[in-house]
Formats: structure tokens, sequence, C-alpha cells
């Protein structure tokens, strides 16, 4: 019997464990021509674009351009930042209250007027993408990021994703690493191929693809069932947690099962790419070996 729930295997329900979240990484940036770019100190390489002030970001909410999320200073409505809040949620593009801090930290020297918006190097799909996505595949395997912040990890990720034909991986809006330009040059080209899709809501998320016929497990280092042990035939996918608090406890409820990988040494897990990866290839390995008769 196949690991689907179309097929009728049964569920399992997951524990609780308390998490947490946190704002946006700030990106470092260097003012240009009334808009920033993202620099990264790992490789010093110039790689994503950030507009700043009302007037820019309204005009690329307008014409459509890729943006990933928007940075809107704390207690500020006035003006045509209502229109542009309007525009961002009309898109589906995430809004975030930020302290003027950390929005003079991206503007440098230049005005922000308080806001500045992060474009995405390609479009998202939306979870009824994904849906459709999962109909068309025989046997779909889909990857939920939970959180995980750092670009190179979800960029790693998404190379995983394309070297094992993932049917897609799902990102959230808010609280968690975007499209941007530093996760495709992670990626080493990957981003172009991979569907990629942002959900508001990660549980809902899961829910949904439950009820498409996937199971779901969550990795976690404190789960009792090794990961070789699932049966990943069939319709299925796996849930990745952020680096610091693992996926959180609605999440986590959500899901079939736990899995975790054995760890040997002094260190208690690995990174979410290299999870990811191990993961994966337990997958293919299991859907390679030839089926009894």
């Amino acid at each position: 019997m196949t690991n689907d729930r179309r097929g009728g295997a049964a569920r399992r329900n997951a524990p609780r464990r308390q998490g947490g979240s946190r704002y946006p990484r700030t990106p470092k940036e260097e003012a240009l021509s009334g808009r920033h770019q993202e620099q990264d100190h790992d490789d010093g390489d110039i790689s994503s674009d950030v507009l700043v002030g009302r007037h820019p970001v309204r005009e690329a909410l307008r014409a459509e351009r890729p943006i990933s999320r928007i940075w809107i200073q704390e207690g500020a409505s006035e003006g045509s930042l209502g229109e542009i809040t309007g525009l961002a949620r009309t898109r589906g593009v995430p809004v975030h209250s930020i302290p003027r801090m950390r929005l003079d930290e991206v503007a440098g020297r230049l005005p922000h007027q308080g806001i500045v918006a992060f474009v995405a190097v390609r479009p998202l799909l939306t979870l009824e993408d994904v849906e459709g996505l999962v109909r068309a595949s025989a046997e779909p395997l889909v990857f939920i990021l939970d959180g995980i912040q750092d670009p190179h990890n979800v960029g790693a990720i998404l190379r995983v994703a394309n070297a094992v034909a993932a049917t897609a991986v799902i990102i959230p809006a808010r609280g968690a690493a975007g499209l941007t330009p530093t996760v495709a040059k992670a990626s080493a080209g990957a981003v172009e191929y991979v569907s990629v899709a942002s959900v508001i809501n990660v549980a809902q998320a899961v829910s949904r693809l439950k009820e498409l016929g996937l199971f779901i497990y969550a990795a976690d280092p404190e789960a009792s069932v090794l990961y070789h042990h699932v049966n990943c035939r069939g319709a299925m996918g796996f849930v990745i947690g952020s680096e610091g608090s693992g996926v959180r406890p609605l999440v986590r409820e959500r899901c079939d099962g736990l899995v975790r990988l054995p760890m040997l040494g002094q260190v208690a897990s690995l990174n979410a790419s290299t999870a990811t990866a191990v993961l994966a290839f337990e997958v293919i390995r299991q859907r390679q070996i030839p089926k009894k008769p």
C-alpha cells in the first residue's frame, strides 16, 4: 500500500511544541539613484533591488512588478500609504509594520517617507496554483518552509527541490526569506525551474494539501520516527522549520507525523537545507526501488 491519502492510508497526529517568530532580516544596501541594491557580505556581489519612498513603491505596484514584501513604518498610515497598502493587499503582497530605525538602515541617506519595498526576482505562485500542479502529478512531492529566514538556506532548498523534481515549494508570505536575488543566487539557477508559492497561513496550506491526498510530515529532531522508516511512495510533503524554533505548534498539529534524522555526534541537528536534501533523496531512493509483484 502506498503512502497516499487518496489510497486510504491512516493518519497520525503530531504533538505540540512552542515556537517563535521575528522581523524579516535587514538587507545591507547601498544607496543608488533613488533605489538600493542589497549586498551580501559573504560574496560582495550586488544581488537585489529595494525601492525607497512612496512614489516608486506605488508605481511598482501599479505596474505589477514582482514584489516580495513591503515595509511600512510603525504607526504610519497618512496620505498615500493607505492607497499603497490597499494596492499591496489587492496584489497579495505582504506588508510588514517595521520600526523607523529599521527603515532608516535600509534607506540610508534617502528619504524613505515611511516605506520601502523589496523586489522579487520572479512572480510567486498561489496555493491554488500548487493544487493544480498536485492534481496533475502522479506522485506529488511538496516542501513547505515554515519561517526559514536565511536566504542561503532557502536557495539551497530550491536547488534540492529541482534536483529531485519536486512538485512545488511553499514559503510563508510573512516572517521568512522571500524570493530575493540572494536566494536566486544560492539556488544556482534552480529558482527558474522550481514552482514556488507564497501563502499567508502555512497551517491552512498543510490542511489543504492533506485534503488533496498528500501525507505531510514535519522534520523534527525530537521525533520518535526515523525518516527512512516512513513510506515515501505516493503523494507526500515535508515541512521544514526555521533554524531557531523549528516547525511552529499549529503547523505541527496539522501534520500527519514527525520524522527525524539520526544524529550521532555532538551537534543536535543539521541546517534546514541539508536536512531537506536528506529527506528529498530518501524519497527518490524509495520511489526508484522496483515494486514487488
